[in-house]
C-alpha cells in the first residue's frame, strides 16, 4: 500500500478497489462518499479559510481572555430572542450584561478589563440566560465551557465555572509528545477507579501511582476513559454533558495536564476516549434544548434520539455542529496535549440504524446503501483528515463492530482515515467459549480464524477483554474461569486446585494467543492483566451508592502470598518480549498447524515460533512442529514458567535444533515438549 505512487491512486476515492477488488460493485458508492467529503472541504475552505482555522472554534466561541484582559463570549443560539451573561461577577443580574446577535444566530459580548484585570474572577460561577421564542426564560451552561463542577450536597446539576488561573498556577508542559509507537500496546484506564480505596481517585494519584505501574508493565499507550465531563458517574463517561470540560471529579484541568506531561516524560502516549457518537439529554447542564429548540446541535424528533442509550444524536450535516466537534478534538490536542483518540460508538455514527437490532454478516452490501449515515461517515473522515494533517503522529482508533471496509485507510484512497479499529469479535468469542463450551469442545480452527479474520492492510487492535467485559452484568475472563475460588484459593498457602490451575493457565494462554495472532495493536483494561477478582460497578441507587466495586485492587499484585503477582509478571514479560521482537508491527502470522484432536495451534510471526496446547488433559513429548527458518531455537516466553505460577516443565536453557525436512508446509521441523494447557514462544538463539 505504501509503495503505491501518488500518480496511480485514482482521484475519486476508488483507490481502495486496487487493494480489495471485491469492492468493485460499490465503485459508485465509494465515489459518492468521497465527493461528499470533498464538497465539505471546499465549503470549509471557502467560508472558513480551511480546516486548520475552522477547528480553532474554541478560540472565538465560549469565554476567552484577550492579552489585554478583556473577556469575549460568543454562543450559537439562533432560537433565542434575547441573551445575557450572568454570574457571581454581576450578582446574577439578568439584565446587566446583554449580548448582541449576528445574522447567523451567534450571540456575543466583550467585557472590558479593569486595569488589565479580567471582569470575571477565576473560578467564579457563570451562566447564559436566554429568552426563547415562546417567551420562556432559560438558564444554560455555556456550550464551550472549559470547567464545570458539581456539589452533590446541594444539587446533582453542574455549575459552570470561569477557569482562568493566574499565570503562576497554570501548568506549563515540559515534555514533547513521544513518537507514535510502531507497536501499540494500550492500557485502558479510568482515573476514578484507579485505586483500592472506596472513593473517586484523582488525576494526581493516577500520576503518582498508575503511570509508573503502566510503564513497568511494558505498555506504551494509555487510553483514558470518562475524562469528558459527565453528570452521572455510573455512565462510565458515556453520557457527556460538557465536551470541553475535563471531569472535575478527579481534580483540576492543571492536574490533568500534569498527568499527560508526566506520561510523556515516561515515553507513554495518551489517547482520549472521545464520545461524539451521542450526548447526554440533560438540559440544565448539557447541550439538549440549549436555545429552547430541539434541533440546535442535534437532529430533531426521533432522528435525534438514541433509543437504547437514552441520549441525543448530533446533526453531523450542520456547519456549526462540525465546527463544535472538530474544534473539540483540536482543543484536547492543543490544551491538554493528548496524542490521539479512541472514538466511541463509531458503529452508531456510520449507520442510520445505529447498529440497533442489526447483525453484520460481513456481506459488502451492508456497508453501502441507504443504511449508511452519509453525514456520520463524512464527519469521521473530516475529523481524521484534520487530525492527521495537523498532527502527523496522531493516533485514531475506531470502536466499530460492523467491520466497514476502508474504515482504516486514508481518505485519499477512499477510506475514513482511522489508524486502527478494535477487534470486537475476539472478546465475544472467548466469552462464548467459556460460557457455552467444555474445554474438549474448543474449536482450534475457529479460534485461529477469529483471531486472523481482519481486513488486509487495515490495522486492528486485538484484546481478550476490555472495560465492557469487566462491568457488572458481564464477567471478566478470570471470573468466568475461577469465579468462586478466587476468594479462597488464590493464596500460595492454599492448595493449587484444578479450577485455579486451569484458570491461571488459560488466562495466560488467551492473552498470549490474542497478542501474537490477533492484530497490529493490543489492549488491556486496568486490573485485567492480573485477573482482577471483582467486576466493576459504579455507585448508583441499585447498590446503595457503594464504591466497593468502583475501584481496582492493584495492591493484590504486591502481596507475595497471592497468585495474582504471577499473572501480573506474565503480562509484563509478554509486553516486554513484544517490545524486543515487534510482532505487532510485523506481517500477519503464518499458521502452520490447527490440530483439533490434539488442540494444538502453531504459527510463526516476527521470526518467532508460537506453540499452544489447549488440550485439557494431554501433554505431548517430542511434538513435531514446522518452522521456516533453520537454526537453534530457545524459549523466550513460557506460560508454564514457575515465575508465572506454572510448573516449570520446560527448562529455559533447552535448545531446540531444526531438522532439514519439510513439515506442515514449512522447510524444517523441530520437536518440543508441550504440556497440557501451556504455550511456548521460541526464538533463534542468536536473537536472544
Amino acid at each position: 500500500m505504501a509503495s503505491e505512487s501518488s500518480q496511480s491512486i485514482p482521484a475519486d476515492g476508488t483507490g481502495v478497489i486496487q487493494l480489495d477488488p471485491w469492492l468493485e460493485p460499490f465503485r459508485g458508492a465509494l465515489q459518492h462518499r468521497f465527493s461528499v467529503v470533498k464538497d465539505w472541504l471546499k465549503i470549509i475552505d471557502e467560508t472558513e479559510g480551511g480546516l486548520e482555522k475552522f477547528s480553532r472554534g474554541y478560540e472565538s466561541f465560549g469565554l476567552n481572555v484577550r492579552d489585554n484582559g478583556d473577556i469575549t463570549y460568543r454562543e450559537w443560539a439562533p432560537s433565542a430572542v434575547e441573551a445575557h451573561l450572568v454570574g457571581d461577577f454581576n450578582k446574577w443580574d439578568t439584565k446587566a450584561t446583554p449580548m448582541t446577535r449576528n445574522s447567523f444566530g451567534v450571540w456575543e459580548l466583550t467585557l472590558p478589563a479593569k486595569d488589565g484585570v479580567p471582569a470575571i474572577p477565576h473560578n467564579s460561577k457563570v451562566k447564559i440566560v436566554m429568552i426563547t421564542r415562546a417567551g420562556e426564560q432559560i438558564y444554560r451552561i455555556p456550550a464551550w465551557i472549559k470547567r464545570v463542577t458539581q456539589d452533590l450536597n446541594v444539587s446533582p446539576v453542574y455549575d459552570s465555572v470561569f477557569w482562568n488561573p493566574p499565570e503562576e498556577e497554570k501548568y506549563k508542559f515540559k515534555n514533547s509528545r513521544p513518537k507514535k509507537p510502531e507497536s501499540l500496546r494500550i492500557y485502558e484506564a479510568h482515573v476514578g477507579i484507579s485505586s483500592p480505596e472506596t472513593k473517586v481517585a484523582t488525576y494526581k494519584q493516577f500520576t503518582a501511582n498508575m503511570l509508573p505501574r503502566i510503564k513497568y508493565l511494558g505498555y506504551n499507550a494509555i487510553q483514558l476513559m470518562a475524562v469528558m465531563e459527565h453528570a452521572y458517574y455510573a455512565s462510565f463517561g458515556y453520557q457527556v454533558n460538557n465536551f470541553f470540560a475535563a471531569s472535575s471529579r478527579y481534580g483540576t484541568p492543571e492536574d490533568l495536564k500534569e498527568l499527560i506531561d508526566t506520561a510523556h516524560s515516561l515515553g507513554l502516549v495518551v489517547l482520549l476516549d472521545v464520545v461524539h457518537s451521542h450526548a447526554s439529554k440533560n438540559t440544565l447542564d448539557g447541550l439538549n434544548m440549549f436555545d429552547g429548540s430541539d434541533h440546535l446541535y442535534f437532529h430533531e424528533g426521533t432522528k435525534g434520539r438514541h433509543e437504547l442509550w437514552d441520549s441525543r444524536l448530533f446533526n453531523f450535516g450542520s456547519h456549526e455542529v462540525l465546527r463544535f466537534l472538530l474544534s473539540n478534538l483540536r482543543f484536547w490536542m492543543e490544551e491538554y496535549q493528548f496524542d490521539g483518540f479512541r472514538f466511541d460508538g463509531v458503529t452508531s455514527m456510520l449507520y442510520t440504524h445505529h447498529g440497533i437490532g442489526t447483525g453484520f454478516s460481513g456481506g459488502y452490501h451492508e456497508y453501502f446503501g441507504p443504511a449508511v449515515d452519509e453525514e456520520g461517515v463524512m464527519y469521521l473522515t473530516l475529523a481524521n483528515e484534520m487530525l492527521h494533517k495537523l498532527y502527523p503522529e496522531c493516533i485514531t482508533v475506531a470502536e466499530d463492530v460492523s467491520g466497514m471496509p476502508a474504515l482504516c485507510l486514508p481518505y485519499a484512497l477512499g477510506g475514513v482515515g482511522f489508524d486502527y479499529r478494535l477487534a470486537m469479535a475476539i472478546p465475544d468469542m472467548y466469552i462464548k467459549l467459556l460460557k457455552e463450551k467444555s474445554d474438549d469442545e474448543w474449536d482450534i480452527g475457529n479460534l485461529s480464524f477469529t483471531l486472523t479474520n481482519r481486513r488486509h492492510g487495515e490495522k486492528t487492535i486485538a484484546y481478550a477483554e476490555s472495560h465492557d467485559q469487566a462491568l457488572v452484568g458481564d464477567k471478566s475472563l478470570m471470573m468466568w474461569l475461577c469465579d468462586k475460588e478466587m476468594y479462597t484459593n488464590m493464596s500460595v498457602l492454599t492448595e493449587f486446585t484444578p479450577i485455579i490451575e486451569r484458570g491461571m493457565a488459560l488466562h495466560k494462554m488467551i492473552r498470549l494467543v490474542t497478542h501474537g495472532l490477533g492484530g497490529e495493536g493490543y489492549l488491556n483494561f486496568e486490573g485485567n492483566e492480573f485477573g482482577h477478582p471483582e467486576w466493576l460497578d459504579f455507585p448508583r441507587a441499585g447498590n446503595n451508592n457503594s464504591f466497593w466495586y468502583a475501584r481496582r485492587q492493584l495492591n493484590l499484585t504486591e502481596d507475595n502470598l497471592l497468585r495474582y503477582k504471577f499473572l501480573n509478571d506474565f503480562d509484563r514479560s509478554m509486553q516486554l518480549t513484544e517490545e524486543k521482537y515487534g510482532w505487532l508491527h510485523s506481517p500477519q502470522a503464518y499458521v502452520s498447524l490447527k490440530n483439533e484432536a490434539d488442540k494444538v495451534l502453531v504459527f510463526e510471526r516476527a521470526g518467532l515460533l508460537w506453540i499452544f496446547n489447549f488440550h485439557p488433559r494431554d501433554s505431548f513429548t517430542d511434538y513435531r512442529v514446522g518452522v521456516d527458518k533453520a537454526g537453534t531455537y530457545r524459549i523466550v516466553l513460557d506460560t508454564d514458567d514457575s515465575e508465572f505460577g506454572g510448573f516449570g516443565r520446560n527448562l529455559k536453557e533447552t535448545r531446540f535444533f531444526t531438522t532439514d525436512m519439510s513439515w506442515n508446509g514449512r522447510a524444517n521441523y523441530l520437536q518440543v515438549y508441550v504440556p497440557t494447557r501451556t504455550a511456548i514462544v521460541l526464538a533463534l538463539e542468536e536473537t536472544l
